[in-house]
């Protein structure tokens, strides 16, 4: 059986349950993707990130 910890969405808490005990939102797991030396998605992360702190028009370059 595997256990995975998941986090609320609505009030941040953790639990093992599908639904928040405390509030009654929907959780998600808190595990982080596994690392890999070779990241094949690294480039749209990294656009997806610029894109956000400089805007759509802005790709961040100078």
């Amino acid at each position: 059986m595997k256990s995975l910890i998941r986090k609320c969405r609505k009030c941040g808490r953790y639990t093992m349950e599908e639904i928040c005990p405390v509030c009654g939102s929907q959780t998600y797991i808190a595990v982080p993707p596994r690392f890999s030396p070779v990241d094949r998605f690294k480039k749209y992360r990294m656009e997806e990130l610029l894109e956000g702190k400089y805007g759509k028009n802005n790709s961040g370059k100078v």
